[in-house]
Order: structure tokens, then C-alpha cells, then sequence
């Protein structure tokens, strides 16, 4: 079996961490070689410290940063990271990555309203990450997809974070419009892709239980192992 690269993704409060856990636990329960990371690398490298610093407001706020500037500090973390990465994919392990590439295009491409400039973005982040920078591209990428409005709450809900120190919340979470933003840019990417699957988490507007979209995103897993 060939290594692969699953990305768990969507807005912040979406339960992407919790989703990356319990789908690793449920490979590794099944036999399979899994290993689990997540972005940015808080605290271990270079541009994630850099990260740290913009999401913290030490930059202005988010969209008074440059989308261009505020995406080169998470292709930056990515690429420091990326010789684990390729490691993992030739051990043909299956590698669980709580965001990637495409949490930087949602949250910064976000910021743009104009669809030509934005597409111009696309191309220019995407040459950035997998042309200069060359990260892997990932294999699948599942989109937990939460209202704004609902993971705004979640939010709220969240543990203390050490990148936060002492913050509830980030200049990404407390911005519920950059939310809205970033999930709708989400859906544009997502839309008519193969390697994008949506997971509605919702039903009549309450969140589904843990364990009920665990099984969603197992189901879509299976697919391609």
C-alpha cells in the first residue's frame, strides 16, 4: 500500500482536531500504519512562531495583512516540516494532517472579494507551496463543514490554547465575517473536485454527535485505502 496524505479541514470550531484523533485511533485500531500531525507547528518551528505572532494581532489584524505576507508564514511552517512528510509517504504510512495548503488558500484567499484576483492567489499560492516550497499534495482532503454562526459558538468552548497566552480566541476566530469568508472559500475549492469530500456536521441545526460524523469520515477514508 501506497503512503497517503489525508488532510482534515474547514473553518475554526469545525472539530478538526478531535476528527484527525479519532480517525487516527480508528486506522491504527484497523491495522493500518497511521501517523497524525497538525499546522501550523506551534512552538517547534521558525514560521509557525512567525504565525503565532499575526494570530495574536502583533501584525494588525487579519485583514489589514496582506493575504500574500499572512500565506507565506504557513507555506513557510509547511516546508520546514516537509522531509517528515515525505519520509512518512515513502515508509507508506498514512499520514492524518489537521489542516494543510488548503486552509491557507480558504483563510487568506478569504480576504479577497474579487473573483479574478482571487483565482490569481490560487495559482500564486499554489506555485508557492508545491512548486517552490515542494509540499506533498495531499491525496484526499475532507471538508468539515459547520455554519459559521455554529462553529462561532464552539469556539467559545474551546481549551486554553499556549499560542494564545491567555487569549480566548485568535484574530481568525473572534472575526466571525472572516469565518463567513473562509467557509465559502472552502465550498469554491471544494466544489466538483475529487479529491474534496464535504461532511455535513450538522442536522436541523445542532451539531451531530462526535462518534455519528466520526463514521461519516471513516466511510469516506475507506475509499481510498
Amino acid at each position: 500500500m501506497q503512503g497517503k496524505l489525508i488532510v482534515i479541514t474547514g473553518i475554526d470550531g469545525s472539530g478538526k482536531t478531535v476528527q484527525s484523533k479519532l480517525l487516527y485511533e480508528r486506522l491504527m485500531k484497523e491495522g493500518y500504519p497511521a501517523v497524525i500531525t497538525d499546522f501550523p507547528q506551534y512552538g517547534k518551528t521558525f514560521f509557525a512562531d512567525m504565525v503565532t505572532k499575526y494570530l495574536t494581532g502583533e501584525f494588525g489584524s487579519a485583514d489589514s495583512v496582506s493575504p500574500y505576507l499572512a500565506s507565506l508564514l504557513y507555506a513557510g511552517d509547511r516546508w520546514e516540516c516537509k522531509e517528515q512528510i515525505n519520509t512518512w509517504l515513502r515508509e507508506d504510512k498514512i499520514i492524518i494532517s489537521n489542516r494543510y495548503v488548503c486552509d491557507n488558500m480558504a483563510h487568506q484567499g478569504g480576504k479577497i472579494s474579487n473573483s479574478p484576483e482571487k483565482d490569481k492567489f490560487f495559482q500564486w499560492l499554489d506555485k508557492l507551496e508545491h512548486g517552490i516550497f515542494a509540499v506533498p499534495r495531499s491525496n484526499l482532503n475532507i471538508l468539515l463543514y459547520v455554519p459559521a454562526e455554529i462553529a462561532y459558538q464552539l469556539i467559545e468552548k474551546k481549551e486554553q490554547r499556549a499560542y494564545l497566552a491567555g487569549e480566548k480566541k485568535d484574530i481568525h476566530e473572534e472575526d466571525i465575517n472572516h469565518l463567513r469568508y473562509a467557509q465559502q472559500t472552502f465550498l469554491e475549492i471544494a466544489k466538483g473536485k475529487r479529491d474534496w469530500i464535504t461532511i455535513d456536521c450538522t442536522e436541523n441545526g445542532k451539531m451531530l454527535s462526535e462518534q455519528a460524523i466520526a463514521d461519516k469520515v471513516w466511510c469516506t477514508v475507506k475509499s481510498i485505502l
